[in-house]
C-alpha cells in the first residue's frame, strides 16, 4: 500500500469518526432537542481553533469502527482567545456510555489541562456505565473522580449537563466548581424513578427527580439553568470571562464600564428597618455596567453570590438578601456562601461582601439540621481566605451572623459602613425586651414605653459609630461613594500577601 493509499485510508477513518453513530442516530439526537458532541464543540470554541486528541482510541479493527471515538470527543481550543480543554460525550455512539477507553480519554484531557494550566469543561450526555465492561467501567469513573479532586483549586472545572447523567457519573460533576444544566434535556440522579418505585413505592417523574429546576432550586447541586443549548454555551463563555486559567493566573480584565446613577443608592434602603429591599439593586449600581452574573440564583435566595467587575477587574460578590427571609442565614445559605468564598480564594478573585443580616434563622428544623455546623463553614471559609476582602455594612449586622459575614474579626481588609448600619448583639426590639423588662412591664402603657425605649436604644447603640470608635469599622461613608471606596481599596490590595501556618490542610466542619 503506497502513501496515497494510506492517506486515503486515514481520510476514510476520519470520516467514520466524524460521523459518530451515523445519520439515523444523529437525527434522533436532534429530534430529542439535543446537539451532537461535535456540534456543541463547534458552538463553544472560537471558529477553527479546536484540536482533537486521541481521535482513534479504542479501535483495533480499522476496517469496521464499531464505536467511533469510543463515545467521547476530547481536545482543546480557544474561547475568547484563551486555551480551554474539553470533553464532550457522544450520545449517538453507544449512548455515550462510559467504558475503559472512554474514561481514559477523559482522564487524558484532564491531565493535559493540569499540565498546561487551562480550564476544563465537561459536556455530559451519557447513558451511564458500559455494563458489559463491568468493573473496568467503574474503575474508569474512579480515575475521573481522582483527577477532579487533584485539579480542584488548580484549574477551573465546569460541568455541563446536556443529557442524562446517572448513577456514579453524577459524582464527577459534583466534584467540579460549577454545574450548568439545560432545562428539559439535562438530568442528574443516583437512582431512576423505576428503582425508587420498586424500593419505596413512591411515584416520581424524571423531571421532578433530577431535572434542572430540581437541582437549581431545591437540592442546590447545580449552579445555573439554561433554557436551551445555545443559551448554555453563551453562559459557559460568560462564566469563563470572569475566571483565571489557573490558580497562578490573575482573572482577565475587561473594558471599564460605569454603572447607573449613583444618586439612586441613597433611595434603595427603606427608612423603616423592618421593610425589605432587593440588595441586587445596590450591587448593580456599584459594579461595572451593572453586570452581575449571579451563581445559584434559585437556591437559598436569602443569600446572593456571583461575579461582577469593578474598574474592569473581576470580583466575587456576596450579599444578604433582605427581600427573602429578611436576609437571615440558614443552612443552605451558609453552604452557598462558604463554597463561593473558597472558590474565589482558590483563584485569586477579590471578595466584596454586602452585609444586612438580622441573624441566623431560628427554629427546630435549622437546629436539628445542624445550623451550627453549617454556619461554622462560613467562619472557616472567610477566615481561611487570603484574597482581598472588603465588607460593606448596609443596615443590620447582628450577633454571630455579623461575624460570619466577614467582619474585621475574620480579617476583612477593610470594613466600611453606611450611615444606616446597625451593629449590635441583637436588634433593638429584642435588646430592649431583655434590658428594660421591668421598666416595660411596670409602665402604665407598656407598648408606649417599649416603643420609646426602642427608639432611644436604636439612636444610642444601633449605629456604626461605636464599632468605628473601637476600630472594628474602618470608615462610615455616603452610600454614593461606595464604588469609589471599593476601587481605592482594591487598588491598594493588589499586592496583598498573607501567609498562614504550614500544614497539610485544615479540617473544615463539613
Amino acid at each position: 500500500m503506497g502513501i496515497q493509499d494510506k492517506i486515503d485510508q486515514l481520510n476514510r477513518l476520519k470520516e467514520q469518526v466524524l460521523a459518530g453513530g451515523g445519520r439515523k442516530r444523529i437525527e434522533k439526537q436532534h429530534e430529542s432537542g439535543k446537539k451532537t458532541a461535535r456540534e456543541r464543540i463547534d458552538m463553544l470554541f472560537d471558529p477553527g481553533t479546536f484540536v482533537e486528541l486521541v481521535t482513534f482510541a479504542g479501535e483495533e479493527n480499522i476496517d469496521n469502527l464499531k464505536n467511533p471515538g469510543e463515545g467521547v470527543v476530547v481536545g482543546y481550543g480557544d474561547i475568547d482567545g484563551r486555551k480551554v480543554c474539553v470533553y464532550s460525550q457522544d450520545f449517538t455512539v453507544s449512548g455515550g456510555s462510559l467504558g475503559k477507553i472512554h474514561a481514559a480519554k477523559i482522564c487524558k484531557i484532564m491531565d493535559y489541562a493540569m499540565k498546561v494550566g487551562a480550564p476544563v469543561i465537561g459536556l455530559n450526555d451519557s447513558g451511564g456505565a458500559r455494563i458489559q465492561e463491568g468493573v473496568d467501567a467503574l474503575n474508569g469513573y474512579g480515575e475521573i473522580f481522582y483527577r477532579n479532586t487533584r485539579a480542584s483549586g488548580v484549574i477551573p472545572q465546569i460541568s455541563v449537563i446536556m443529557g442524562p447523567c446517572a448513577g456514579g457519573a453524577v459524582y464527577s460533576p459534583a466534584l467540579t466548581d460549577f454545574i450548568i444544566m439545560v432545562k428539559k434535556t439535562g438530568q442528574m440522579f443516583i437512582t431512576g424513578p423505576q428503582v425508587i418505585k420498586a424500593v419505596t413505592g413512591e411515584e416520581v417523574s424524571m423531571e421532578v427527580l433530577g431535572g434542572a429546576v430540581t437541582h437549581n432550586q431545591t437540592s442546590g447541586v447545580a449552579h445555573f439553568a439554561a433554557e436551551d443549548e445555545e443559551e448554555c454555551i453563551k453562559l459557559i463563555r460568560q462564566l469563563l470571562s470572569f475566571l483565571p486559567s489557573n490558580n497562578y493566573d490573575t482573572p482577565p480584565e475587561a473594558e471599564i464600564m460605569e454603572p447607573g446613577n449613583r444618586e439612586e443608592l441613597i433611595n434603595v434602603i427603606p427608612e423603616s428597618p423592618h421593610l425589605p429591599y432587593d440588595v441586587k439593586k445596590i450591587i448593580n449600581l456599584v459594579v461595572d455596567g451593572g453586570e452581575f452574573l449571579e451563581v445559584q440564583p434559585y437556591f437559598a435566595r436569602n443569600a446572593v453570590v456571583g461575579f461582577a467587575r469593578v474598574k474592569g477587574r473581576p470580583v466575587g460578590i456576596i450579599a444578604n438578601q433582605p427581600d427573602y427571609l429578611a436576609g437571615c442565614l440558614d443552612i443552605n445559605a451558609s453552604d452557598k456562601i462558604s463554597r463561593f468564598v473558597r472558590f474565589c480564594d482558590c483563584f485569586n478573585i477579590p471578595i466584596i461582601t454586602f452585609m444586612d443580616v438580622p441573624g441566623f434563622l431560628p427554629g427546630t428544623s435549622q437546629e436539628y439540621g445542624g445550623i451550627i455546623r453549617h454556619g461554622a463553614k462560613m467562619l472557616y471559609a472567610y477566615s481561611e481566605a487570603t484574597v482581598p476582602k472588603i465588607t460593606i455594612i448596609l443596615r443590620k449586622a447582628y450577633g454571630g451572623a455579623y461575624l460570619a459575614m466577614c467582619s474585621s474579626s475574620l480579617r476583612a481588609d477593610n470594613v466600611i459602613a453606611w450611615p444606616t448600619a446597625e451593629i449590635a448583639v441583637m436588634g433593638p426590639e429584642g435588646a430592649v425586651n431583655i434590658i428594660y423588662k421591668n421598666e416595660i412591664t411596670s409602665a402604665e402603657n407598656p407598648v408606649e414605653m417599649r416603643t420609646k425605649l426602642t427608639a432611644e436604644y436604636r439612636e444610642k447603640f444601633a449605629n456604626p459609630y461605636i464599632a468605628c470608635a473601637r476600630g472594628y469599622v474602618d470608615d462610615v461613608i455616603d452610600p454614593r461613594d461606595t464604588r469609589k471606596k471599593i476601587i481605592e481599596t482594591l487598588e491598594m490590595l493588589l499586592t496583598k500577601e498573607e501567609h498562614r501556618p504550614d500544614k497539610k490542610h485544615g479540617n473544615i466542619p463539613l
